[in-house]
């Protein structure tokens, strides 16, 4: 399948190329200087959640983050979901690495979603844009629905 994505960029971006050369190189352009501004910060992170994995055993990851560990490893998940920052493209793999290593899939599936849809961390900035009333609403009931989330998904999953 991501051959074929490939394949499919390729070939868009040689039709772009044909229709407007100039616009096309702009494009390219911009995406590059946009990767060259976040791949030190995308290394920094695979790199932290590479040294915490070699460093945090499976049998810790297992007691903490496992299916055993029932609510207090969900309300753990989420607050480290919660407070974290890490792209999508990162917590991904960081959550079959975690899956492989012990970790309850309800864990994980919380863990995701308050990655996702949750932002301590941003907070400030949803604040100074969308008020401070909308920005905790938001985030409350984000943090409420990525629980009740990972609930239906151990209940279909399990």
């Amino acid at each position: 399948m991501t051959a074929y994505t490939y394949v499919l960029a390729a070939a868009l971006l040689a039709i772009s190329y044909l229709r407007d050369r100039k616009r096309t190189r702009q494009a390219v352009g911009k995406g590059l200087r946009s990767l060259a501004n976040i791949i030190g910060e995308f290394s920094a992170v695979l790199i932290v959640v590479g040294i915490m994995l070699t460093v945090v055993s499976p049998q810790a990851i297992s007691s903490l983050l496992g299916a055993q560990s029932g609510w207090v490893g969900m309300l753990l998940s989420s607050l480290l979901g919660s407070i974290t920052l890490i792209p999508g493209f990162v917590a991904f793999p960081l959550a079959k690495s975690l899956l492989d290593r012990g970790a309850g899939v309800v864990q994980v599936a919380v863990l995701l979603s308050t990655l996702m849809m949750v932002g301590v961390v941003t907070l400030p900035i949803e604040i100074k844009y969308l008020g401070r009333k909308e920005a905790l609403l938001r985030n409350g009931l984000a943090y409420i629905w990525s629980l009740i989330a990972a609930l239906i998904i151990g209940w279909v999953v399990i």
